[in-house]
């Protein structure tokens, strides 16, 4: 099997569907888990930028979501211990909780950059500018959509609480990777077809229009981020032991119980402060886990 196969299969493990009309966002999207990842691992030493963070104003209580900072946060060790230059973007309201992250994943000295919510981002874009970031990977990070506003997959208006990262996400001159999985993040803009508005509920009002060159959907976000690790390692031989590490069930519940003890955070579905991801339990996760990680040969 060529490290290609074995990519498209792991894409196929994170095209699984969980009740959010994504099946037509999955096909839209085919074979962007090669393409992202070919990309990347062509450069030399990249400089990687993360976005993330998702604040759930409703939940018990108000605070940012487990899905996201939990896997900028492997991406992050995995890019630390390849001695790559790697920084994380968020909102102030989101920032305790990508702090809990990165320290239970061995790298609390990644820089995080904040922005308040409805205010400018200029300043982070110089910043990524002159630290040279060549790269920007957003994962489960909510984008304006048609309307310049920032939704939920319920619907409700959430600008108020979201700091405009999208607009650091698009302002170059980096390479974008762009993850989501439910159509409302950024980097899900423009994907051929309509297949957000068309398919996904309310996908028409919430759907973000901010586009990446690098369009990666999952079932669950969190996914998508065991997925880039496993291709990166695949094709990448001087980063394999680093990707793999962030590879483990251990290291990933840690990360989660972490975030939301001392984040806090909470499970964007359930809207409760639990060490879930999406209302699915970290052995749920952990099963896609498994069938990625028998993809990678010994």
């Amino acid at each position: 099997m060529t490290p290609t196969d074995r990519i498209d299969r792991i894409e196929a493990a994170i095209h699984q569907g969980v009740g959010r009309g994504m099946d037509a966002v999955f096909q839209a999207t085919a074979g962007g888990l090669w393409r992202a990842t070919s990309a990347l691992a062509a450069s030399p030493a990249p400089a990687i930028g993360l976005i993330t963070g998702f604040f759930i104003p409703g939940a018990d209580p108000p605070a940012a979501e487990t899905d996201g900072p939990a896997g900028a946060a492997l991406l992050a060790m995995a890019f630390h211990r390849s001695g790559l230059d790697c920084r994380l973007a968020t909102d102030t309201i989101c920032a305790s909780a990508c702090q809990a992250a990165l320290a239970a994943a061995g790298v609390p000295d990644v820089p995080i950059d904040t922005a308040e919510p409805n205010q400018p981002v200029g300043a982070i874009v110089d910043l990524w500018r002159r630290q040279g970031i060549d790269w920007v990977i957003s994962i489960e990070r909510c984008g304006s959509a048609s309307d310049g506003r920032t939704y939920n997959m319920r619907g409700a208006d959430i600008s108020a609480f979201a700091a405009p990262l999208d607009r650091l996400f698009s302002a170059g001159p980096w390479r974008t990777i762009g993850i989501g999985d439910g159509g409302n993040e950024v980097g899900m803009g423009l994907l051929p077809g309509s297949p957000i508005a068309g398919h996904v509920p309310l996908g028409e009002a919430i759907g973000c229009v901010v586009p990446a060159d690098f369009p990666i959907a999952a079932g669950v976000s969190h996914w998508a981020a065991y997925a880039v690790l496993a291709a990166l390692s695949l094709q990448r031989p001087d980063w394999r032991a680093a990707m793999e590490a962030a590879l483990q069930p251990a290291l990933d519940r840690l990360v989660v119980e972490a975030m939301v003890r001392e984040g806090p955070a909470v499970d964007g579905v359930s809207l409760r402060r639990e060490a879930t991801i999406d209302a699915l339990a970290m052995d749920v996760h952990h099963r896609v886990l498994a069938s990625i990680r028998a993809l990678i040969p010994a």
